[in-house]
């Protein structure tokens, strides 16, 4: 690493270029000796206090100059200090095993995130603002899909290593998947007794259970759009799973045969097409991912296993958007 003449008489240059970003020498010396290097090889790294102090004097005005950094901002020790395996000694898999879960759960509260404020917007008749959420949860679908091709490198043996040490603890818990199925429509009361420790977790999946779900939303909006939808959709026991209903059919025909003149209904109901497939295709991941690592092992919840998750596959969220397109012709 080169030093430049100006440091070498302890002078530091106004500006430094890094990066092509002309920065204010506060943070130098560290910034030029950084700036000195190769771009493949600079570290970027700035210690705290000097951070600080180019935090306090550059921000531009109405940006706070709380010297706040990303480590702060992220919560990364909390993050990145969750990471406990418990096999002893420990077991190198375990920690892929862990992160791909913990990191399902984060982008499962994204999800959670955008399909509540879907819910809020389809309420108010305001269907513009779904379709890009509903367009960010179909980017996270895609991201989970793919995400199940890291835990693949598990081999059967390698996780048999340390599939001891979950116990009882198993993906059925999970708090999060059960309130975006419930959210889709899925919903079974019986599934609520998993959560009756977490006072918390059980009562937002109650109230989840027995509010409208997202389908049912839906066709109350197509309701007082003046659509016709049976009355039975629009009145029932919300805590039931959603079941068929053939009248809905000619309804969709007619906006899938005038996208033009319904697109706002029309965009909505494919985005609702794109939102299970991608749940669907998720599943059958999930299937193959287990059938691969575990065989037909009984699953660590109790459940049978791949057996149960196939029963999956047989699900639907918004069956009659699938049964339309028997009835459309060219």
């Amino acid at each position: 690493m080169t030093v430049s003449s100006e440091e070498k008489n302890g002078e530091i240059p106004a500006l430094v270029d890094l990066d092509d970003r002309r920065l204010p020498a506060l943070v130098a010396p560290e910034l030029a000796a950084i700036a000195s290097q190769s771009s493949a090889d600079r570290t970027r790294i700035i210690s705290p206090a000097r951070l600080s102090n180019f935090q306090r004097e550059s921000a531009p005005s109405g940006i706070s100059r709380n010297p706040m950094t990303y480590v702060d901002y992220l919560r990364l020790d909390q993050i990145l200090g969750a990471q406990q395996p418990l096999s002893d000694p420990p077991y190198h898999d375990e920690m892929l095993f862990i992160v791909q879960h913990q990191v399902t759960e984060l982008w499962m509260k994204l999800i959670l995130h955008e399909l509540k404020a879907t819910l809020r917007h389809i309420r108010s008749d305001r269907l513009d603002p779904c379709l890009k959420a509903l367009a960010r949860v179909r980017g996270i679908q895609r991201l989970l899909f793919d995400q199940w091709g890291v835990l693949e490198t598990l081999t059967p043996s390698e996780y048999a290593t340390f599939r001891h040490v979950l116990g009882q603890a198993s993906g059925l818990q999970s708090f999060q998947y059960r309130a975006i199925e419930f959210i889709l429509g899925n919903k079974y009361r019986a599934m609520l007794d998993l959560f009756e420790p977490d006072s918390a977790a059980y009562s937002e999946l109650e109230n989840l259970l027995e509010r409208p779900g997202l389908y049912d939303e839906f066709l109350s909006h197509l309701h007082r759009a003046g659509f016709p939808v049976p009355p039975d959709c629009l009145e029932r026991d919300w805590s039931q799973p959603y079941r068929r209903h053939p009248e809905l059919v000619s309804t969709y025909k007619r906006i899938y045969e005038n996208p033009h003149r319904y697109w706002r209904q029309y965009a909505l109901c494919e985005r609702l097409v794109d939102l299970e497939e991608h749940f669907q295709l998720w599943r059958f991941r999930h299937v193959k991912t287990v059938e691969r690592i575990i065989g037909y092992k009984p699953g660590t919840g109790g459940t049978s296993g791949v057996s149960y998750l196939q029963k999956t596959l047989e699900q639907r969220f918004f069956p009659e958007l699938l049964d339309v397109r028997t009835q459309i012709d060219a």
